[in-house]
């Protein structure tokens, strides 16, 4: 595999961009090695500046469930960009956004668009910290709900995968009103709800954790998680930045039926441009500005082209039968990954919702932060370059997730499957 022009790129990156990339889980710290630098995708593939090609299973991280650069989505972010990229006021297709959305997720009566999950989290807390008129947020350990001060303690995605439990820069005063708690335990939960319910405004989750690698939820914990925030007056939020039109179409609490009072979105609903999206009861979202005091503003919030691939995506997800093949081609690709790691006697434990999929090199079971943590992350760093070398691309981190699109193939699964029976034997 040619690596020479990824190489020189990365060099001149490390000179203007603080460790050679924009966001850290891109630089291959934990599996080592050098970050290849794309030029572009299609479908399931994704090409590099080399002339090197690899079917994708990182999707952008989750966003691209219809393959990249779909011809529906394409053609018409460029009929949007030819009337402007942003105007700095409400447009129709904001509201038919909206209104898609809240047909799909019927807890979400009204939402508010931004720009990023990040944005979406910090402002659905400040949001429930305005309604309760409490301070208090309990998080989950190892699941991540982006990068603002008070949601940094012991979070997934990078700090996982970096080994980074908290970071410098975020001052003591904001994290003494967060808890933490480990996922999926129930017994933890309740005491830190009994003890602390009187400050606490809020609980937030992934319902599907998928920045610790994808561990779904056991069959008590979030029917236990919404029987306790109701019973003590916590607003209960659902992270569905990476489950929300993944996982099923009115994301996973449609398929849990289990109903937040906050849900937060992302990824799928820009259809791979930048974007975010929190709601809820109307009750609540109408303490958000101008219709009342809570206050959160972004000058290209709802920008034309974002929506516009989001309407765009959201209507092709609405095809019958979409989700059940993306289910099937996933139950094939975790079957085959299976018995390829148990003919090479390589300890895996496998996990998935949907086409949400986690490979954990540990014999298991994987069912919170610090189960996850037992995998042998040089293994994993192992077996990702030997799929690299064969054309296939998978997180560069033991602690994310794998995603398919509707435009991987059976022939895709297949050849998958085939060069992960060479990877593990190696190993």
């Amino acid at each position: 595999m040619k690596t020479a022009v990824s190489r020189k790129l990365f060099i001149e990156a490390q000179r203007y961009i603080p460790g050679g990339v924009n966001s850290p889980v891109r630089a291959f710290r934990s599996v080592g090695g050098q970050p290849l630098f794309i030029k572009r995708a299609k479908g399931a593939r994704l090409y590099d500046a080399d002339g090197n090609s690899f079917i994708d299973y990182v999707l952008s991280w989750g966003p691209m469930i219809l393959g990249h650069a779909p011809a529906p989505v394409i053609k018409a972010i460029a009929r949007a960009a030819a009337h402007g990229t942003s105007y700095g006021a409400p447009t129709e297709l904001e509201v038919r956004l909206a209104r898609m959305i809240t047909d799909a997720v019927p807890s979400m009566q009204q939402v508010r668009l931004v720009s990023s999950g990040t944005e979406a989290v910090m402002s659905a807390i400040r949001l429930a910290r305005g309604y309760t008129r409490k301070d208090g947020v309990l998080k989950f350990e190892g699941c991540y709900h982006g990068h603002s001060d008070y949601l940094l303690a012991k979070a997934g995605s990078g700090l996982a995968t970096l080994g980074i439990p908290d970071s410098p820069g975020v001052p003591m005063d904001f994290t003494r009103h967060t808890l933490t708690a480990p996922y999926n335990d129930i017994k933890t939960l309740q005491r830190l709800i009994q003890t602390h319910h009187r400050e606490l405004a809020c609980v937030i989750v992934e319902p599907v954790a998928g920045n610790m690698g994808v561990v779904p939820p056991g069959d008590d914990f979030l029917p236990t998680l919404r029987e306790l925030t109701r019973a003590h007056g916590i607003l209960l939020i659902f992270d569905e930045v990476i489950t929300g039109f993944r996982v099923a179409y009115g994301g996973a609490q449609t398929l849990y039926g289990v109903t937040p009072d906050l849900t937060c979105l992302g990824k799928i609903i820009g259809g791979g441009l930048p974007v975010g999206a929190y709601g809820g009861g109307k009750e609540i979202m109408q303490l958000i500005a101008p219709a009342g005091p809570v206050y959160q503003a972004g000058t290209l919030s709802g920008n034309p082209l974002a929506v516009t691939a989001g309407i765009e995506t959201l209507k092709k997800l609405k095809q019958p039968g979409l989700y059940r093949q993306l289910d099937k081609l996933a139950a094939r690709l975790a079957e085959g990954l299976g018995n390829a790691a148990k003919k090479a006697g390589v300890p895996l434990t496998q996990t998935r919702v949907g086409s949400m999929l986690g490979a954990f090199f540990t014999r298991g079971p994987v069912v919170d932060y610090a189960s996850a943590k037992q995998s042998d992350t040089q293994a994993y760093a192992k077996f990702f370059h030997r799929m690299l070398e064969q054309g296939v691309y998978f997180a560069p981190s033991q602690f994310e997730a794998a995603f398919l699109s509707t435009a991987h193939s059976a022939a895709d699964i297949e050849r998958t499957i085939v060069s992960a029976r060479a990877a593990l034997k190696s190993l």
